[in-house]
C-alpha cells in the first residue's frame, strides 16, 4: 500500500533542484559563508514580500522572538503574555530574556489567542503580547490589537508558521511592532537548516537587531552592545531566495488541500480562523476525542499523520517552576490530547489527498467518533454539525 507522506520534502526540492544548485554552487565560489550578497538580497526580497520596511535575518525563529524582546528592554520583573497552545519557543524566548511567561487558554475555536483572554491576563508588569499564527491560520489581529494599544503594549507576532498567511488581504508581518519567523526546513519556507527573520516598519528596532545578532557589532571589532551570534548563513539566503519565488503558488496549492478535507472530512472537528483572513496552511490540524486511536489506524494504513503538540509548554519539564497543575488551562490541555494533523503539502496529489479523506472517515465510523464542530462551505468559515 502506497505511502502518504506527512511532508513531500524530496518533491519539493525535485521541483527546483536545478536553480537550487546553482545557488548551492555560486555560494561555494564565492566563498563568503557568512553576510554574501544574497543575505542581503533575501532580507529586501523578504520584506518587500511581507510588505515591510525592513527584515533583519536572524540564526532561528526562537533567535528571531529572542532578540526582539531583548531590543526592546525586556527583563526581569516584565510580563509576556502568550498563549498556552504553541510550540515552547514562544515561551522559551521570553525566559530567555528573564521575563516572566504568562500562559493564557487559546479561543477553543480557533485555538488561537482571543482578545478577551488577553484582557483577563494583563497585569501592571505586562509588557508584550505574543499571538501566535498556529498552524499558519491568523489570530484576529485587530481585536488583539485593539486592547494592546489600550494598554501601552508590544506586538509580537510569532509567525513561525505563518509564511505568507494574511489578515485583511495584507500579508502577516505589516501589523503591531514586529513579527518573527522561522526558516526551519520543514516550515512553508524552509532553508537548508535553522534560520529565521524579524520583519518590521520601526528603523530603530532593526538597527538593534543587527548589532545583537553579530555580537553587538556593525563594524568588525567594534563592539557597542552585548549581543551574541545569531546570523544566517549565506547558503539558508540563497536557498530562501529560490524558494520564496515559489511560496505564493505553494500556498495555493496548500489551500486547495485544505479546501478538499474541509468538504470531504466527517466525523472530525474541522478548523475554523477569522473570516477576514487567508491561512498558510503549514498544518492541517483537526480534532478528535479519540485521537490516539484514530493516529494509530491511519499510520498503520500508512497515512503519516501526527500530533502537534501532545505535552503542552506548560506541563513540560522546563516550566514546573509555573506550578501550573492539569486543568489550569483547560482548553490548552484538551487540545493536546485531541489535535491531529494531517499530511499537508503542495505536492501532495489528488488522489493522496481522496485516500486521506476517504481513511480518516472509514476510521472515524469504526471507532464510532461523532463531530463537535466543523467549518467550511463555499468558500465561507460557518460552524456546523457534521
Amino acid at each position: 500500500m502506497e505511502r502518504v507522506p506527512f511532508l513531500d520534502m524530496t518533491s519539493v526540492h525535485q521541483e527546483i533542484r536545478a536553480d537550487l544548485d546553482q545557488a548551492v554552487s555560486n555560494v561555494v565560489d564565492s566563498a563568503q559563508f557568512l553576510y554574501g550578497p544574497p543575505v542581503q538580497q533575501f532580507e529586501e526580497e523578504f520584506a518587500e514580500f511581507v510588505g515591510a520596511k525592513h527584515a533583519v535575518s536572524v540564526g532561528s525563529g526562537l533567535a528571531a522572538l529572542t532578540l526582539t524582546l531583548r531590543a526592546w528592554g525586556i527583563g526581569p520583573g516584565d510580563e509576556v503574555i502568550v498563549p498556552a497552545n504553541t510550540f515552547i519557543a514562544t515561551f522559551l524566548a521570553v525566559s530567555a530574556v528573564g521575563a516572566v511567561v504568562v500562559p493564557v487558554d487559546p479561543d477553543p475555536s480557533t485555538y488561537n489567542l482571543d482578545a478577551s483572554t488577553l484582557r483577563k491576563a494583563i497585569g501592571p508588569r505586562t509588557r508584550v503580547v505574543i499571538p501566535v499564527h498556529l498552524y499558519g491560520q491568523p489570530c484576529d489581529l485587530e481585536s488583539i490589537g485593539a486592547v494592546a494599544r489600550a494598554h501601552g503594549l508590544k506586538i509580537l507576532q510569532d509567525a513561525a508558521q505563518a509564511h505568507g498567511a494574511r489578515y485583511r488581504q495584507n500579508p502577516l508581518g505589516v501589523y503591531g511592532d514586529a513579527a518573527a519567523f522561522s526558516f526551519y526546513p520543514a516550515k512553508n519556507l524552509g532553508a537548508f537548516g535553522d534560520a529565521g527573520a524579524v520583519v518590521t516598519n520601526d528603523g530603530d528596532l532593526a538597527t538593534i537587531l543587527r548589532k545583537l545578532r553579530n555580537y553587538g557589532s556593525e563594524v568588525k571589532y567594534v563592539h557597542q552592545i552585548q549581543g551574541e551570534n545569531s546570523r544566517m548563513s549565506t547558503l539558508n539566503a540563497a536557498v530562501l531566495r529560490v524558494k520564496l519565488r515559489r511560496l505564493e503558488s505553494w500556498n495555493h496549492r496548500r489551500g486547495e488541500i485544505a479546501l478538499h478535507y474541509q468538504q470531504g472530512l466527517r466525523g472530525v472537528d474541522l478548523p475554523i480562523w477569522p473570516p477576514q483572513s487567508e491561512p498558510s496552511w503549514h498544518l492541517y490540524v483537526v480534532q478528535s476525542p479519540h485521537r490516539n486511536q484514530l493516529l494509530q489506524y491511519l499510520q498503520d494504513l500508512g497515512i503519516e499523520a501526527m500530533v502537534h503538540y501532545p505535552i503542552p509548554p506548560h506541563r513540560q519539564a522546563a516550566y514546573q517552576n509555573l506550578a501550573m497543575p492539569w486543568g489550569s488551562l483547560p482548553v490548552t490541555e484538551q487540545l493536546s490530547r485531541q489535535v491531529l494533523s494531517l499530511p499537508m503539502g503542495p505536492h501532495l496529489s489528488d488522489e493522496q489527498v481522496e485516500r486521506v479523506i476517504e481513511t480518516v472517515n472509514v476510521g472515524v465510523r469504526r471507532l464510532g467518533v461523532k463531530a463537535m464542530r466543523g467549518g467550511w462551505q463555499n468558500g465561507r468559515n460557518r460552524r456546523q454539525t457534521i
